[in-house]
């Protein structure tokens, strides 16, 4: 057995692809449930919703409606534990709502697995771990196209168009890149699965200010393709200054809802939220 290939060196030890230190927060035995029609309402839409991490675990939701329309960009932002992650991750089936619901283009998708929910035609880009370091940006972006059977050539020029310089980097491990570039590989994997909706959680975490208003103008172009666009930001008044729709939570409750013009207007987001 000792020339077996498959013996004791079983599997991918590069920590940035094996979870080292157990499963992550997803169900893994987890199944999913039916689809129904649910016609009305704003393209994407998280109604509603009530709940936490664990089957036990406190509430972080309080009953949080999240929405945006095709081709619009929808921004959360508000202070710290405000439960702004925990609302785009139970748009995206990471966590059991105990109350409320999600639709998607007309279908309720409330039952279905964050899997199955990428299949619908949701694209999810985490803050941190979103790459994988050891492989190339191309074989990164391949990744992304795990679900499609058909010629995703076309995508991949599309994405290296709105990214160039990953068109440069492609036989380059996306680890040696810098933050800015590594958020476009996430950014570009996702949009290899071809979303109706792009989720982002906070993009811009640590990168520039030039970085960042780099990424926000590569956003609304992929917003201008007719994709939709839900984000988690904390350069809040930068981007409520792209946003169709904003959302500020508190305690995990809506506390202020309106255009991202009208709450970069309002006296009292202003005040508590942006810096006066």
């Amino acid at each position: 057995m000792a020339n077996n290939p498959y013996q004791d060196d079983r599997g991918n030890h590069d920590a940035s692809i094996t979870r080292t230190g157990g499963e992550g927060t997803v169900d893994p035995t987890r199944r999913s449930g039916p689809v129904t029609d649910a016609p009305g309402g704003p393209f994407l839409e998280g109604a509603g919703m009530t709940g936490g991490y664990g089957k036990s675990g406190p509430d972080i939701l309080h009953d949080c409606t999240i929405a945006v329309e095709k081709g619009q960009i929808a921004v959360i932002v508000g202070p710290n534990g405000a439960g702004k992650s925990t609302a785009m991750k139970a748009v995206f089936g990471m966590l059991t709502l105990r109350a409320g619901h999600v639709r998607l283009d007309g279908h309720d998708i409330s039952g279905l697995t964050p899997q199955d929910r990428v299949a619908q035609g949701m694209g999810f880009v985490p803050q941190t771990s979103n790459i994988f370091t050891s492989m190339s940006v191309e074989e990164n972006l391949e990744m992304g196209a795990f679900l499609r059977r058909d010629d995703y050539s076309a995508t991949m020029e599309q994405v290296y168009t709105l990214f160039p310089i990953l068109h440069e980097k492609r036989r380059q491990p996306a680890g040696e890149l810098s933050g800015g570039q590594r958020q476009q590989v996430a950014v570009g994997r996702a949009l290899m699965t071809e979303p109706k909706v792009l989720m982002l959680d906070e993009p811009t975490a640590g990168v520039s200010p030039i970085v960042m208003d780099e990424l926000f103008d590569r956003i609304i172009e992929v917003a201008r393709t007719g994709i939709s666009i839900l984000m988690v930001e904390q350069n809040a008044r930068q981007a409520l200054e792209i946003a169709d729709r904003g959302y500020v939570l508190v305690q995990g409750r809506n506390a202020f809802t309106g255009t991202g013009q009208e709450l970069l207007a309002d006296p009292e987001v202003r005040r508590s939220f942006l810096g006066g």
